[in-house]
Formats: structure tokens, sequence, C-alpha cells
């Protein structure tokens, strides 16, 4: 199993001046944690596309770039390229210049989002979100068959045999689908045969299993082998020393974003309670001590028998000597024994 780190870069106020931290500062720190990621031996580092205030990335593939040329082994993927509201050519060739600056290690991770900020943004229609995203998908891939291409869509300007530049290294270049648990998103992922990245951020995972199945279903449907219907699981955690570590140091960049979220979206503030709850053995926060952690993952392997895990832990206000620090312990300490563990099964 590859396993590795993503971040939205969060620019939440630093807990001990209450003042949130520059642009430029959460970027020097992203660099540096995609650099100690490499440095321990973990397989993938995903940035996050946004367009708020929180948050200091919205042009990924220039960050991953900055990180490339600081890195050797660590694959770089957006997590996520907000697909519906750009353009297909200017996504393959960002991320084709990315995959020749890091010889072969860029991967697109396209998605709908989960914000609405892009749509008004770049001028698009929400009522066409899910259109946009197809149209846009289609595009996409053709673009990476072939380096001269044919398309014509409803909501952008046909291509008429024109060639794209530059080619990646890689060929293809990989695309995941990036899913927050919709069953046609998931199906359609599967009958193009394309790696699947489902996000687990609530609930009960093994209540997601159904829509594995459902992917893996789709894809044989779609004449794809087995082997080639990759799963990812992006999901919330962190590690520390010891459990109570790692709970007291997340549970408050956790529960300030959860319920920054909560306000905007109906839903009650994030209490203890319901964060303990989650990090409990079945929910769906991965918080603990390295071996608490490489339990729960070991455990969500027995569900969906997925290829990746990615580890969200940059949320909020968390301070970056913490996260650090959690990247040290799961390359260090987690990565390790979940690959030992699962070689021997």
């Amino acid at each position: 199993m590859e396993l590795g780190i993503y971040t939205f870069a969060d620019m939440g106020p630093d807990p001990k001046t209450g003042r949130p931290i520059t642009p430029a500062q959460r970027l020097k720190n992203l660099i540096e944690e995609i650099e100690l990621a490499d440095q321990v031996g973990l397989d993938v580092f995903g940035v996050g596309e946004h367009h708020r205030p929180e948050y200091a990335v919205s042009a990924p593939a220039v960050v991953l770039a900055a990180a490339a040329t600081r890195t050797k082994n660590i694959r770089l993927t957006s997590a996520v390229t907000v697909l519906s509201s750009d353009d297909p050519i200017r996504v393959f060739q960002s991320f084709s210049t990315l995959d020749l600056l890091s010889n072969g290690r860029a991967e697109i991770m396209a998605g709908r989002g989960s914000f609405i900020e892009s749509y008004p943004l770049f001028g698009y229609d929400l009522n066409d979100y899910d259109k946009l995203f197809a149209e846009k998908l289609d595009l996409l891939l053709a673009l990476r068959q072939s380096e001269r291409v044919t398309w014509s869509g409803e909501l952008r300007a046909p291509i008429n045999d024109r060639g794209v530049y530059p080619r990646p290294l890689q060929q293809p270049l990989p695309v995941w689908i990036a899913v927050g648990g919709t069953p046609q998103s998931v199906v359609r992922a599967g009958l193009l045969g394309l790696p699947l990245a489902l996000a687990i951020i609530g609930g009960d995972p093994e209540r997601f299993a159904p829509l594995v199945e459902l992917y893996r279903e789709a894809g044989a449907k779609g004449g794809h082998a087995p082997d080639a219907l990759r799963v990812g699981i992006n999901s919330h955690g962190y590690v520390a020393d010891d459990s109570q570590a790692a709970a007291d140091d997340f549970f408050p960049p956790y529960a300030h974003v959860m319920s920054q979220i909560g306000r905007e979206r109906g839903w009650p503030p994030t209490t203890r309670a319901q964060f303990d709850a989650m990090r409990g053995p079945r929910g769906s926060l991965l918080v603990g001590s390295p071996a608490e952690v490489v339990d729960k993952i070991l455990l969500e392997h027995s569900y969906f028998k997925h290829d990746r895990f990615l580890m969200q832990s940059g949320l909020g206000n968390l301070p970056h000597d913490k996260m650090m620090k959690t990247i040290e312990l799961f390359g260090t300490r987690v990565a390790p024994e979940v690959r030992k563990t699962l070689r021997s099964e």
C-alpha cells in the first residue's frame, strides 16, 4: 500500500498570537513538509486547490513544481484539482510540466470540489455542476491519450486537430477521480477504469465498503482488469508519541475547521465527545499513537483492500512543528509497520 499526506495549506490563526499565518510563511512551511515526507520514505504528497482566504493554495501545480526541485522519490499530486471550473488543456499542460520537472512523479486527482467559490470566480454556472465535470474529464482524458486532439462538447469551445504540449514523461499521466461518496461518481470512475480516491471524513468507514464494491463492479462492466482498478482512501489523521497527546494536539485545529464549515452549512459545532467517538476503533479519524494509527489503517484495509492511504493532518491552526513531527512519525513508525504487515499477508 502507498502511504502519504495531503493538505489544503490551511492558514488558521497562530495558537500563540491569535493572528493568521501569512501565505508566504505557510507556503514555505508546506515545502518543508513535502521535503520531510520524501526524506522519511512516504510515497505520496497531495496539495488541494481552494479559492478562499483561509487556504494558501489556489494553484497546486505551482506549489508541487517547487517541491519537485527539493524532493527525489515522493509522488506529487493535486488533492484535488477542481476540474469543473478549470480548463483541461491548462491542467494537462501544468501537470505535464510538473511531470517533466519531477522526473515522472506527477499525478492529477480530479474532482468537483467541496466548495463553490471557483465556479462564479471563473464564470461557470453551478447548475452545470456535474455536466461540467463529465465534459471536462472527457477532454482531459483525450489530451493524455493523443498529442493532437479533435474534440467537441457543449460547455467549451471545440478543438480541431490541435497539438497540446509539453507531453508528460509518464504515459499516460495518472488521473485519479476524487469522490466524497456519490454513487454516480464512483460508477463513472469504474466505467472509465480510472483510480478512485474516496474521502472518508465522518461516520463509520465500513459503511463506505459498498461504494468500493460498486466501483469494482462498474470497472468490470467497463472491461477493466481488477488490478487496474486502484482505490485510495483519504481521511483526517494525526500521529503523536502517545494517544492522549495526539488527541489534545489535534482536537483544537480540527474543531476550528469543522465548526467553521459547519456554520456555513448549518451543522452544529464539533464537540470533544464527537471527536473522541470518531477516534474510536471504528470511527473515521486516524488520530492516536503510531500503533493505534497502524491498527486503524489495517482495519480499513480489511474493508477496502485499497492501494493507497493519504492522511490530512495540517488542519486549521496546527503548528508547523507539530505537523513536521506527525509526518516524521507517520513515515518512520506507521508506514514501515503497515508495509511489513501487508507484505506478510
